[in-house]
């Protein structure tokens, strides 16, 4: 293991020949360092004008947009030249005419980093154009120095003597070494560059760790009120078959047996018992289906969210119109979820809004980030509905939170009540084929419906 990580690890050649685009980093801070000053002495300029005269705008306004995308093209060029990755902070919680004048916080801080840039990119932008362009010049003397005139003492830089071959070859062994260490020197120069740039325009670093932080606390929380609902509805199917189908088919199964004996000496009598099993086993279908309410659906499968939702609509007691737009096939937690939340609110609304009629609808939202499902439920009942009045709008937000969704309920006293719910969309891996012969829904126009007519009622098979 030991061995693959080193593997890994660039080798000092490797190093030393990326240093070189280092340096070609900070040869360029001297262009955009020249650049720096005239954004910041824009900015500086227009400032104080503003406090004097008020004309300043017409400066400050222009400098500090300037400022602020120079600042996007320097971490852009950050990125390109060292591979460090800053995140320039949003311009977020401003109001409209701030962030079309440019006084947000991060214009402001662009302004600063512009200003910190003209000390730091200037600085090291000459150093390092120095120490090449002296190492290049020294490295190449012995195709030069004979050329140059003889009369007096030849020095570099003024400061050292090239009368003697043994200080030529000196100076020319210190420039060789000065070039072989700059790009691995020019690797740490740029790290200032980053810092600065990091502590200026990025993310502020204690804002994330407590952003995190807060992530981590609502993923557990999520996670723990998900493995709850998860046993709670698994308890409920469990509860609901002993309770209900379980008893009636041992009933049926005891009346079929007294049937089987009277069937040789008293036919009538096997006759009621066959009567008798018979009416169970059509009251066990019936509570079956009403234990399987909240398993997906084989039309949920089979024709997706908006064709189920009708389906739903239509078992209603309560008129419901739908209304769904393109939303095509989603993944199956997406639709399970959102056929779950539809199913839990029409619930709600038969049982305590006493309303008179109610609306879905459906849309995929493209336009949001990350793309969204939003569903919206509203019913014109009398409202009052509290998630801690036991009303199943617990179990929803535990769903919803558990996809990083968002649920709001709007339901003040005497109605009416809407519920919209924002569900992280992802396309289907595999597109489904239609095989349900439930009625089709026409995707965008609204259907009214009221009866219970869908073929998940009892097959006349079942019935006879």
């Amino acid at each position: 293991m030991s061995t693959a990580v080193a593997s890994l690890r660039p080798t000092l050649v490797q190093s030393w020949l990326r240093g070189w685009r280092h340096i070609a980093f900070l040869v360029l801070n001297l262009l955009t360092g020249t650049l720096a000053v005239g954004i910041a002495v824009g900015v500086l300029v227009g400032s104080v004008l503003v406090v004097v005269a008020g004309a300043g705008l017409l400066l400050l306004v222009p400098a500090l947009w300037l400022g602020w995308w120079f600042a996007k093209e320097e971490l852009a060029r950050i990125e390109a030249f060292t591979g460090r990755r800053i995140t320039l902070q949003p311009a977020s919680h401003s109001k409209g005419w701030m962030v079309a004048l440019g006084f947000t916080r991060t214009h402001w801080r662009a302004a600063a980093y512009a200003a910190l840039h003209v000390l730091w990119g200037l600085f090291s932008g000459v150093l390092v154009s120095g120490a090449l362009s002296g190492g290049l010049a020294v490295l190449a003397m012995p195709l030069y120095l004979d050329r140059m005139p003889a009369e007096g003492t030849l020095r570099l830089f003024s400061l050292f003597s090239l009368d003697s071959t043994q200080s030529r070859v000196t100076i020319w062994i210190l420039a060789l070494a000065v070039l072989a260490i700059l790009p691995l020197a020019a690797r740490h120069l740029t790290w200032v560059d980053a810092t600065i740039a990091r502590l200026t325009l990025g993310e502020d670093p204690d804002a994330e760790i407590a952003q995190l932080s807060e992530r981590v606390e609502a993923l557990t929380t999520s996670r723990t009120e998900t493995v709850d609902s998860v046993e709670s509805e698994r308890r409920r199917i469990e509860r609901d078959l002993h309770d209900g189908p379980q008893q009636r088919l041992v009933a049926i199964a005891m009346d079929l047996g007294m049937a089987r004996e009277r069937l040789a000496h008293d036919p009538e009598g096997a006759r009621e018992l066959l009567d008798k099993a018979h009416l169970a086993s059509k009251e066990a279908i019936v509570e079956m289906r009403h234990v399987a309410r909240g398993i997906t659906p084989p039309i949920l499968a089979d024709r997706g969210l908006d064709a189920a939702v009708s389906a739903l609509a239509v078992r209603s007691p309560v008129p419901v119109t739908v209304e769904a737009g393109e939303v095509g096939r989603l993944d199956p937690t997406t639709e399970a979820i959102g056929y779950y939340c539809v199913s839990e609110l029409l619930t709600n609304v038969a049982k305590h809004s006493q309303a008179r009629q109610a609306t879905v609808r459906l849309d995929l939202h493209q336009h949001l980030t990350p793309p969204a499902l939003v569903i919206q439920v509203e019913d014109d009942g009398v409202g009052g509905a509290d998630p801690r009045g036991g009303t199943g709008l617990v179990g929803l937000r535990q769903r919803v939170s558990s996809v990083d969704g968002t649920i709001a309920v709007r339901s003040p006293t005497g109605g009416p009540t809407a519920v919209l719910i924002h569900l992280p969309a992802r396309p289907a891996t595999t597109p489904e084929q239609p095989t349900s012969t439930e009625r089709p829904t026409t995707t965008g126009q609204p259907t009214t419906t009221g009866q219970p007519t869908t073929t998940e009622q009892p097959t006349p098979e079942e019935m006879r």
